[in-house]
């Protein structure tokens, strides 16, 4: 099979696209750190919990959501037990699937770091566009999340809506 090379306007945009989405997550993970001393992994692992009944999940769930491998979750959730903002124990029915619990001390560090997090979300994505651009930019992603998504439907529900 012959290789499709990119075309100029091609290679722009996927310069420009791991590029900013480079720079996008570095200021995400940055402003994490500095205002809340966590990193983004961090802040996703406690929202991802924060959302779920009674806060609490399989680690295996957990890494799905999070979209990570259970090793480098099971590190993450190490530290985040060595601050009391997770718990682990063995599920009640099933003893070989471990559970993560959002404690209460974080689910309040979750609340105390979301308001800025949320506001450099704003500023460094949403505030630089106009509402059309944000609705074009959402297409965009949608189409490609359906060629990306290895378990269409599945592990990350209401990510674009019910007509995803």
């Amino acid at each position: 099979m012959e290789t499709r090379w990119l075309d100029d306007d091609e290679q722009r945009t996927w310069r420009a696209y791991l590029w900013t989405t480079r720079l996008l997550g570095d200021a995400l993970d940055r402003q994490l750190q500095h205002d809340a001393g966590m990193p983004y992994t961090y802040y996703m692992i406690l929202a991802t919990l924060s959302e779920v009944p009674d806060r609490r999940m399989s680690m295996t769930d957990l890494a799905a959501q999070v979209y990570s491998s259970l090793s480098r979750l099971s590190h993450a959730v190490a530290r985040l037990e060595e601050r009391g903002w997770v718990r682990r124990s063995p599920h009640p029915d099933n003893r070989r699937v471990t559970m993560a619990e959002l404690t209460g001390d974080g689910f309040a560090a979750l609340a105390q770091a979301a308001p800025a997090h949320v506001e450099e979300v704003r500023r460094r994505l949403f505030d630089p566009l106009t509402g059309e651009q944000v609705a074009q930019l959402h297409g965009i992603l949608r189409a490609l999340w359906k060629g990306l998504d290895p378990e269409p439907g599945g592990a990350y529900p209401g990510v674009f809506g019910p007509e995803a």
